[in-house]
């Protein structure tokens, strides 16, 4: 059988109507007794203190009659139900409040020779004077420093057993009134729990099979809102990340389509003759040079897997940031006289050390200093400066080149992406370099921006922690 939240929400209230009633009877109802009983001692005890204190003087007055005394005391037996017994010092009952004609001719201590040295008695039966189990009271009357007697009061044990009765049927009549009103309450709680789950768990159907536009309308409590918002959030991120599959597989696929293309159609040509053997060197060329951008973009796509993997481990040292920019604009020498173009290195001080990966920032130095060369003009300038400002060191990349469309700045650090002019101005570049760059210099905790102008430039800034040694 399915368990519902609806059936254990009524199972789990059938099982508190049960315990909750089985305790009030029981537990609750021995508790209600002994509250009843102390009250009613303490009732006896008050009342067994207010005639020693006015009667003390002249209660075993030989002048009095026992009839006299017991009627005195019908008014107590009368309204509050409690018998009051006056014994004298021998045992023997003189008057009694429920026999006041006719007062028992009894010793105590001839039923119960220890009775009247108790304080409190209950259960007291006996059954030549009592037709049911009394709550007794003792209190001895000394006057002139001399035992005079006792007052020995009565309560009925049945009275405190019906007023027991009669409040636990008061309670449960008002239990019997709540549980209804608490079973509203639980359907309540089953709308605003279940009638949620329902709406997430079609959104999670419809999600799994892949509708990331299916809208979830909550208005249950805060919690599912914000459940169902963030649930909404994941199919947004899912249907990205979908889209960014997709467009990964075509961009890789024509990267790689294009060389592979090349490689195997000039190969063949080589092959079978169709190329003459003194224009072979030319062709071997071309297939080296389409080897070269697969072998580029493979080692690309692994740095950025071991990224996203967080495989990639930073090795965090003390270098001097001046000095691998110089030697990184070495490695341009070549480019730069074939273009013309001049490197301009400008240092706010001679030395300036930061804390980073070395190899990763250098890295990120020559993919940004290959991408200025490729969009700048021949005869232009590409400055690459340093500035310390506070505990932070500040890496521009300027060029004066062909810049990028205000549409596709924010496109430029997605992979694979390429400007148009990019596409037609660089066969050889991978769409992967900014990408690569930016996420080295955000496993730093720091940060990369441009500012570009279409038709006068770009320029590249990224932040290093300034050392502190």
């Amino acid at each position: 059988m399915k368990k519902t939240l609806w059936a254990r929400l009524i199972t789990c209230y059938l099982i508190s109507v049960v315990l909750v009633f089985v305790f009030v009877n029981t537990y609750g109802m021995a508790l209600l007794q002994k509250k009843l009983k102390k009250d009613q001692t303490n009732l006896l005890y008050k009342e067994a203190s207010l005639i020693s204190a006015s009667y003390r003087g002249t209660l075993f007055d030989h002048e009095q009659s026992p009839d006299n005394l017991a009627s005195q005391f019908r008014s107590i037996n009368t309204y509050l139900n409690i018998r009051v017994w006056i014994v004298n010092r021998d045992g023997q009952i003189v008057a009694d409040s429920s026999n006041i004609d006719n007062s028992p001719n009894v010793n105590l201590n001839d039923l119960d020779p220890g009775f009247l040295n108790k304080t409190i008695s209950e259960n007291t039966m006996f059954e030549s004077l009592f037709n049911e189990p009394m709550l007794s009271i003792i209190r001895r009357v000394d006057y002139n420093f001399r035992l005079r007697g006792y007052i020995v009061l009565h309560s009925p044990m049945s009275e405190i057993q019906n007023k027991a009765y009669i409040y636990m049927d008061v309670i449960n009549i008002c239990f019997l009134i709540i549980f209804p009103l608490l079973f509203l309450i639980f359907i309540y709680i089953y709308y605003i729990t279940a009638k949620p789950l329902k709406h997430l768990m079609k959104a999670a159907v419809e999600y799994g099979s892949g509708n990331y536009n299916y809208k979830i309308n909550i208005k249950g409590p805060s919690e599912y809102r914000d459940l169902a918002a963030a649930l909404s959030f994941m199919a947004q991120e899912i249907s990205q990340l979908d889209d960014y599959q997709k467009k990964f597989v075509a961009n890789i696929s024509h990267d790689f389509r294009s060389p592979l293309t090349s490689i195997k159609g000039y190969a063949e040509a080589i092959m079978d003759g169709t190329i003459p053997p003194d224009m072979q060197n030319k062709y071997l060329n071309i297939i080296l040079f389409e080897t070269e951008r697969l072998n580029k973009l493979t080692s690309s796509l692994l740095e950025l897997n071991r990224f996203d993997n967080r495989s990639a481990m930073l090795d965090i040292v003390t270098f001097d940031i001046n000095y691998i920019i110089k030697k990184t604009a070495e490695s341009f020498e070549g480019t730069c006289k074939a273009k013309k173009i001049t490197l301009n290195l400008i240092f706010s001080s001679p030395e300036t050390y930061v804390e980073a990966d070395m190899g990763k920032i250098q890295q990120v130095l020559y993919n940004l200093i290959d991408n200025a060369i490729k969009f700048s003009h021949n005869n232009s300038e590409i400055k690459v400066s340093t500035e310390e400002k506070g505990e932070k060191v500040f890496v521009s990349v300027k060029d004066y080149g062909i810049g990028i469309p205000k549409d596709a700045i924010k496109k430029i650090w997605d992979r694979f992406y390429k400007t148009d002019a990019s596409r037609g101005k660089d066969k050889k570049g991978t769409g992967l370099g900014l990408s690569i760059a930016k996420e080295i210099i955000q496993a730093h905790n720091e940060n990369i921006n441009v500012i570009s102008t279409e038709g006068v430039g770009s320029e590249f800034i990224f932040t290093l922690k300034k050392s502190s040694e």
